[in-house]
C-alpha cells in the first residue's frame, strides 16, 4: 500500500437517542481519521417505521424530520468533535440497509459502528451492526461498549 493511505473516508452511524452508539465510536473514528487524514462523517437513518407513525408519510413532516434529525446530529457533532472537520448525512429506510446506502454515497471506505453486548433477541432476529457487518462492501470497525 505504498503511496497509499488505508483509509480516506470514515462514515460512522449513530442512534440520536442511544448515547452507548455514540459515546465510544465517535472517539475511535476520530483517532482514525487524524491518524489517516480521512474525511469524516457522521450519519443516521431515519427509519421507515418511525417516519410512518409520527408523520403518516406526510411530505412536509416527513422533510422536517429529516431536517430534525441532520440539525440534531450537527449539534452532536460540534459537541463530540472539537478539532476535525466533519461532515453530516440522514439516510431514510431500515437502518442496516440505509447505513449502506450512505456508506456508499459518501464512498466509505471504513464504518466505525457501535454495538452494545448481544442479547437473546439479537441472536434471533440479528442486530443492525452484525447486518452491516454480513453485507458491506466496506471495512467494518465494531466498537463494543
Amino acid at each position: 500500500m505504498e503511496g497509499r493511505q488505508m483509509y480516506s473516508s470514515i462514515l460512522v452511524p449513530i442512534d440520536l437517542d442511544e448515547p452507548s452508539s455514540w459515546s465510544k465510536a465517535v472517539p475511535a473514528a476520530c483517532a482514525l481519521a487524524r491518524c489517516f487524514a480521512a474525511r469524516l462523517t457522521l450519519a443516521t437513518v431515519v427509519e421507515d417505521s418511525v417516519a410512518t407513525r409520527q408523520v403518516q408519510w406526510s411530505a412536509i413532516g416527513y422533510r422536517k424530520l429529516v431536517s430534525t434529525a441532520k440539525a440534531r446530529l450537527s449539534s452532536l457533532g460540534d459537541d463530540l468533535i472539537q478539532d476535525l472537520p466533519f461532515e453530516t448525512m440522514v439516510g431514510t429506510g431500515s437502518i442496516g440497509g440505509g447505513i449502506l446506502t450512505l456508506a456508499g454515497q459518501v464512498e466509505a471506505d471504513l464504518i466505525v459502528l457501535s454495538s452494545h453486548r448481544p442479547a437473546m433477541r439479537d441472536w434471533l432476529i440479528g442486530a443492525h451492526a452484525s447486518r452491516v457487518v454480513r453485507h458491506a462492501s466496506q471495512s467494518v470497525l465494531v466498537v463494543r461498549e
